[in-house]
């Protein structure tokens, strides 16, 4: 089964293209550790939120903007056996004090897929959020999310993804728990839609909005704490 590496960083505006080529840089040697694909997103509609938002997950400044990426594996093993080699690896440790943006304040996990449906090929567009789901509502969520899935790919989405949280570190300045204020007895989910365009995804949200099957899908978790927001693919191999 596959596995998810899930990122989120603040990266100064300015610093945009410095780091789309130091994803870029890195590709080859994620590759060589056995991820099958890496997907960089830039923020284009991530709004403020009341109680929790993308912005604040990662404390970015107001000349910053926020990236919603991630790593496929094949399969745990594979992303465990990697993690370990680059942490073992002086080359990623020097390229570590070069990075275009504060890894101090990016929050990463490791998650297992629960719902990954439709096809893998490149988005023009990535709706992305960060979910506190109780532990104990995992197949209520899984089914909410087969029944959500099936509709947007219904007006559009070309798929959807729901990875359950399985390797969720704590961290000092940020982590996920605290970007959505999880409490002990939540998991977090990480999930993404991917569309062929913006202007798909917009309409894709209308006509799902308005379909009255929504209203019938529950939503087993508090909505108020969930972060979202959409995404520009800058990156995608």
């Amino acid at each position: 089964m596959s596995y998810i590496e899930g990122f989120v960083a603040a990266v100064p505006r300015a610093n945009k293209e410095a780091y789309r080529q130091h994803a870029a840089d890195a590709l080859g040697y994620f590759k060589k550790l056995g991820a099958t694909r890496m997907v960089e997103n830039w923020a284009d509609d991530v709004p403020d939120g009341k109680v929790t938002d993308f912005k604040r997950s990662v404390k970015a400044k107001p000349d910053e903007d926020v990236i919603f990426s991630w790593l496929e594996y094949p399969d745990k093993a594979t992303r465990d056996s990697a993690n370990n080699a680059m942490m073992n690896d002086p080359v990623m440790k020097l390229a570590g004090k070069s990075m275009p943006f504060d890894g101090q304040r990016m929050i990463w996990g490791g998650f297992a897929p629960i719902n990954d449906t439709g096809d893998a090929s490149k988005p023009g567009y990535v709706d992305g959020c960060v979910i506190p789901v109780p532990a104990a509502n995992l197949d209520a969520y899984r089914e909410m999310a087969d029944k959500h899935a099936a509709i947007l790919k219904e007006y559009g989405a070309t798929r959807t993804v729901d990875a359950w949280g399985d390797d969720v570190p704590d961290g000092k300045v940020t982590d996920y728990k605290g970007a959505v204020q999880a409490t002990k007895d939540e998991r977090i989910v990480y999930s993404w839609v991917e569309w062929p365009s913006k202007e798909a995804r917009d309409y894709g949200w209308k006509k799902a909005m308005e379909d009255p099957r929504m209203k019938d899908v529950k939503m087993p978790f508090d909505g108020k704490r969930m972060i979202y927001g959409g995404f520009k693919p800058i990156l995608d191999a």
